[in-house]
């Protein structure tokens, strides 16, 4: 079966048009021949970190909301998510070192009904505050008392930090991991490029963490869905299997 799912990486790379969703779509026979998996068993808990600083105006903010709502929903991702056999999902805006507002609570997704009403709480969610530093190492450590608080124990856990701009409020990145509890963790970072001083190098040194962590980028806040999507699904079905263009 393992074979056969290479095999179909290698049949559909002259089509990426049509890659990713064959490629899903063999993971989960793969998986599912390979390892037979519990019903109530659960693959993954994903924390959500999505910024909400100063950096960030209206129309960016509508942008990343509903480019979340977007990805989260988009056919592609909502394959991943049964072929996995669902996932444990919430989300949260950050700034300073106290403002977190919680846009969706804990959710578990399983299919496209379920990933649609978590798109919907998304789109309706109102801004949490306005005018807010970027305080990294705060939204780390809040993120990583939410995962404590997930339903259910999953095989994986990961928190994204979504972000412009680098730490500027309160105590670093480095200080949350040594404070809070992230074992078993791994974090992700989604750089937003488009300001003139690129955190890309930032998240690389100094926010993610953990096995396997990795970095998505979007070209501006325009991009932000596409980077969302391609994310997503590297977390839910794997690391290696992204073969989202």
């Amino acid at each position: 079966m393992f074979r056969q799912f290479v095999r179909s990486l290698t049949d559909t790379a002259h089509n990426p048009a049509r890659s990713l969703r064959v490629c899903i779509g063999a993971f989960g026979l793969a998986v599912s021949a390979m390892v037979p998996v519990p019903a109530t068993a659960c693959s993954l808990a994903l924390v959500l970190a999505m910024d909400g600083s100063s950096s960030v105006d209206h129309l960016e903010h509508d942008l990343q909301l509903n480019g979340m709502a977007q990805a989260l929903s988009d056919p592609d991702v909502v394959q991943a998510i049964e072929a996995v056999g669902g996932i444990w999902i919430m989300s949260f805006e950050w700034s300073g070192q106290r403002q977190h507002f919680l846009q969706l609570g804990w959710q578990h997704l399983t299919d496209a009904e379920s990933a649609e009403r978590a798109a919907s709480t998304l789109r309706e969610s109102r801004r949490g505050f306005i005018g807010f530093p970027t305080a990294i190492g705060y939204a780390l450590g809040y993120a990583s008392v939410q995962m404590s608080r997930a339903p259910a124990k999953c095989a994986r856990k990961v928190i994204d930090v979504a972000g412009d701009g680098i730490n500027n409020d309160g105590f670093p990145p480095s200080s949350a991991y040594k404070a809070f509890d992230f074992e078993g963790i791994t974090v992700n970072g989604l750089v937003i490029e488009g300001a003139e001083d690129s955190p890309l190098q930032y998240y690389q040194s100094h926010v993610i963490s953990g096995p396997g962590a990795f970095i998505e980028v979007a070209d501006d806040y325009q991009d932000y869905a596409r980077a969302m999507k391609r994310k997503l699904i590297r977390e839910i079905i794997g690391n290696g299997y992204a073969l989202v263009n």
